[in-house]
């Protein structure tokens, strides 16, 4: 049996940010285009997990969309939520245990959906095993850096890019 991968698919500004100071995420409408979703709708297909940091959740509700992880088993980490509600069971404990209980099962990949916090926890401890980065065509003056200082280094194996008329480039990259 393959074992079920962990996937970072995210968006990033050139400069390395996944938000503004504020949260704000308007810097990725610059790359909007009718009708592209830069590969979203496939990828979306190879998971059946997701797990996203508290955070990226609340957020994600403030959308005013359905949540956009129906369907699939959705986890939102955090430390005063627990329980679970009509789309996600809250998780207080520790994501390597998280992680390697999902693995036992079978299943599809297990897609990590922000944000820094959980990215910076998961490389820690050298859990994710590709990261799909879209990088948007603009420079944030600051904001929250997809990648904390402190985390363990890493050296990963280009597998793929694609680029877009927009000027989003994609980068796909496999951990050695």
């Amino acid at each position: 049996m393959q074992p079920r991968s962990v996937v970072l698919y995210i968006a990033m500004s050139l400069g390395g940010y996944i938000a503004t100071e504020d949260h704000g995420l308007s810097f990725l409408s610059a790359v909007e285009s009718p009708g592209e979703d830069y590969g979203y709708n496939e990828f979306i297909k190879t998971v059946d997990t997701v797990i996203m940091g508290r955070k990226t959740y609340d957020k994600v509700l403030t959308f005013g969309i359905a949540f956009p992880h129906r369907g699939r088993k959705s986890y939102v980490l955090s430390r005063s939520l627990t329980g679970r509600d009509e789309n996600v069971e809250f998780y207080d404990g520790d994501i390597v245990d998280l992680i390697g209980s999902i693995r036992k099962n079978k299943g599809s990949n297990i897609f990590i959906d922000g944000g820094s916090e959980l990215v910076f926890e998961l490389m820690k401890r050298d859990l994710i095993d590709r990261f799909i980065i879209s990088v948007i065509p603009t420079l944030l003056g600051g904001g929250i850096a997809l990648f904390r200082s402190g985390r363990p280094s890493r050296s990963l194996r280009l597998t793929k890019t694609l680029s877009f008329p927009s000027g989003l480039v994609q980068l796909w990259y496999d951990r050695q």
